[in-house]
């Protein structure tokens, strides 16, 4: 693909981001988004074959930026590791004071598509939620912590759980008590690993 088509197709995708996340999936129509984007329609589906291709191609790309500022947060929180994973959810309450937050663009449209599981959408949306959860338990793998999978899917249980929460009662402190609830899982965690090192003298 030419240059000037793969910038053509970032723009179309950069357009339809800001409209979905702000008004939704169902709500944007493939016009709007071609308007928004200053191509036709006709340009549009020459780079997408159909509105959920592109809703699809939306989720796709916030996929990496967005582990990308999990592990930012995560190594820029000082101290240990209970203090590094509440640090995530910390930033993310502050995130959700700012006025243009609306939760979790993967949660939101895959309420919207609820009666359509197998939309491309849905995938790209729990392969995302996958990888986050598998990022978590490499973590806690290399704590040496025990259950690392079990673990990971706990804290992106209330992680997932605070984004509705937030969103519903417009409140981030729900998002800073998940937080806490986080760091409480995982310092347990240590300290029972800690306690059977102590046991076997490794």
């Amino acid at each position: 693909m030419a240059r000037s088509g793969i910038d053509t197709r970032e723009r179309i995708i950069a357009a339809a981001a800001k409209l979905f996340y702000s008004e939704g999936v169902r709500a944007v129509s493939v016009d709007a988004v071609a308007e928004k984007a200053d191509v036709t329609k006709r340009t549009l589906y020459y780079h997408f074959d159909s509105k959920d291709d592109l809703i699809a191609a939306y989720l796709e790309t916030r996929d990496q930026p967005n582990l990308a500022v999990y592990r930012r947060w995560f190594v820029e929180t000082d101290g240990h590791l209970p203090a590094k994973i509440k640090g995530i959810f910390d930033n993310l309450a502050r995130s959700a004071r700012h006025p243009k937050w609306k939760g979790c663009g993967y949660l939101r449209t895959s309420a919207e598509l609820a009666n359509m599981p197998g939309h491309p959408a849905i995938k790209v949306g729990a392969a995302h939620k996958k990888n986050v959860e598998q990022w978590l338990a490499a973590l806690f793998e290399e704590q040496h912590l025990a259950a690392p999978p079990k673990l990971a899917r706990q804290i992106v249980l209330l992680l997932d759980g605070s984004f509705a929460a937030v969103l519903l009662h417009r409140d981030p402190t729900y998002m800073e008590a998940a937080g806490e609830a986080a760091a409480a899982l995982v310092a347990a965690a240590s300290a029972g690993q800690n306690d059977q090192a102590a046991l076997t003298g490794s």
